[in-house]
């Protein structure tokens, strides 16, 4: 018997705050919905495995709620 555990590795719902975050793609965006790729591509991801680091503002908070199954998400240190 194989046992799967499931790990979120994103929160559940972001808000905006004057933090900076890491933004990594962990999953592809093959078969995904067009807006959600156009979405991972706006935020400056290019690959699995992508780091990118971004203000906490309402826009980037917006996109990466849309988009939290494809991305992992760290504050900044």
């Amino acid at each position: 018997m194989i046992v799967a555990t499931v790990r979120f590795t994103t929160a559940k719902n972001l808000v905006p705050s004057d933090a900076k975050l890491e933004i990594t793609q962990t999953k592809s965006i093959i078969g995904t919905q067009p807006k959600h790729r156009d979405t991972v591509r706006s935020l400056g991801l290019k690959r699995i495995g992508h780091t990118v680091t971004r203000d906490a503002d309402a826009v980037t908070v917006g996109m990466l709620n849309s988009v939290k199954h494809l991305v992992k998400v760290e504050e900044a240190k």
